[in-house]
């Protein structure tokens, strides 16, 4: 069972953080957002962790999409990294939502 931390607690706030940033990325400087996309990749990693998810590794994973956004934040549309962001949130809320309920993953290898 999954025990509540400080850390934990405030998920559902960074997620309306993340959400509200998503809604108002023109008042946002490019290190705020490469900072909350850096701190959503922590997170999801951490729930992922939790969870017992792997991430691949593979331009598939969505950790490595938003670590793409957040390294060349000036460069992507704000349209973009509104998305990307209220992506972040999704994963984020998702994840949180399986830990939560004391969901763990269990991968069993292929034959």
């Amino acid at each position: 069972m999954m025990t509540i931390t400080a850390e934990t607690s405030s998920i559902p706030g960074f997620v309306a953080e993340l959400v509200r940033a998503a809604n108002e990325v023109d008042r946002l400087t490019a290190v705020e957002i490469e900072s909350l996309l850096r701190r959503a990749m922590t997170t999801v990693r951490d729930l992922r962790d939790q969870a017992g998810i792997p991430g691949s590794g593979t331009d598939d994973d969505a950790i490595v999409r938003l670590d793409i956004v957040a390294k060349g934040v000036v460069t992507f549309s704000q349209a973009n990294i509104s998305a990307t962001l209220r992506e972040a949130a999704d994963m984020v809320r998702t994840l949180w939502i399986v830990v939560d309920s004391g969901t763990v993953v269990t991968l069993m290898p292929s034959r």
